[in-house]
């Protein structure tokens, strides 16, 4: 493990390091060997610590000067981080974003969580509805309802559909348009959380816990066609999603991040040294993968913990360097 990038963090009073272990580990941390898989990471590729807080770092995207951005939820804000390890707000007052994407124009979307929050549950009175958005150029809302009016409930992930809309996944999948239109992707039999388009856009990738499901998606953005698409070897969780240049899939659990190929196949697993949510290329050649994993390290120099009954929310980013290169016509 290396660590790397940390000074302009630590200035920031946010990233503590404590001392490793036998292993080389710091606390919290699992072992995470790579296993290579060809084409796609070397055995002798090592995770790097760049970023860690005690709040959120969700629905990662990558950005064209090689940076990434992400949602924090607790703070109402989205933040940048450059390559280089510094940290920006990009945009505040947010109202609980949980997840960024960004479309080929330039286009930011987000999903805001309003006061879902578990840890805002004192907010009485509190009856915001949770919305997914356009952010920049200009800020749009797009839905906060479903057209039977129900609200959307506590959202997870958002992938930009190209065209001024996005699909989104909040219990089950659904696709927003740029009129603010929602239709129904799925709904039945599905533990939804992430949410990615293949390489042409024809194909939706949804996560279902220990699956990932695919629709074909037409040319009007609406959806069919739903088969299972690959498993996650057992694992569990599954999560957040990105795509490579060759159309391979990236998808996290519980166990780390899962490699699977255009066509379905299962190539194999990339151990992590948390337990994973969100990825994302970006760097150089866009060929670092940024992954936000769950815990954190105290000031303590021990795991970071929180009282009973309260959500721990702590996360570190680390990167991984790869032999490929992630999808490069879009952002993610």
């Amino acid at each position: 493990m290396q660590y790397k990038n940390l000074w302009p963090l630590m200035m920031s009073g946010f990233l503590f390091i404590g001392s490793v272990n036998a292993q080389g580990l710091l606390a919290g941390e699992r072992e995470a060997k790579i296993i290579p898989i060809a084409g796609v990471v070397s055995e002798q590729a090592s995770w790097n610590l760049v970023w860690a807080d005690f709040v959120t770092a969700d629905g990662i995207t990558g950005v064209a000067d090689g940076g990434v951005i992400f949602a924090q939820e607790q703070t109402d804000k989205i933040i940048k981080l450059t390559r280089d390890g510094q940290q920006f707000t990009l945009f505040e007052n947010m109202n609980g974003p949980g997840s960024v994407s960004i479309d080929t124009s330039g286009r930011i979307f987000a999903v805001l969580r309003t006061c879902t929050e578990p840890l805002n549950d004192e907010l009485a009175g509190c009856n915001e509805l949770t919305r997914v958005v356009q952010v920049a150029p200009e800020f749009r809302l797009l839905a906060t309802n479903f057209p039977d009016g129900r609200t959307l409930g506590r959202l997870n992930d958002l992938i930009a559909d190209g065209n001024g809309g996005a699909y989104f996944t909040s219990r089950g999948a659904y696709h927003v348009d740029a009129q603010g239109v929602v239709t129904v992707v799925e709904e039945q039999d599905l533990i939804s959380n992430g949410i990615m388009l293949d390489r042409n856009g024809r194909t939706l990738y949804v996560t279902n816990n220990t699956e990932v499901l695919a629709f074909d998606v037409a040319p009007d953005g609406s959806t069919s066609n739903r088969r299972n698409f690959a498993g996650l070897d057992g694992d569990r969780g599954g999560d957040g999603m990105a795509i490579d240049n060759e159309g391979r899939l990236y998808v996290t659990a519980s166990l780390g991040v899962h490699v699977i190929a255009e066509s379905g196949e299962y190539l194999g697993l990339i151990p992590t040294p948390r337990n994973p949510i969100t990825l994302a290329f970006s760097g150089p050649e866009k060929k670092t993968l940024y992954v936000p994993m769950m815990g954190a390290v105290g000031p303590d120099g021990k795991a970071w913990t929180t009282p009973e009954g309260i959500r721990n929310i702590a996360m570190t980013i680390y990167t991984l360097p790869m032999l490929t290169s992630g999808f490069t016509a879009r952002p993610k």
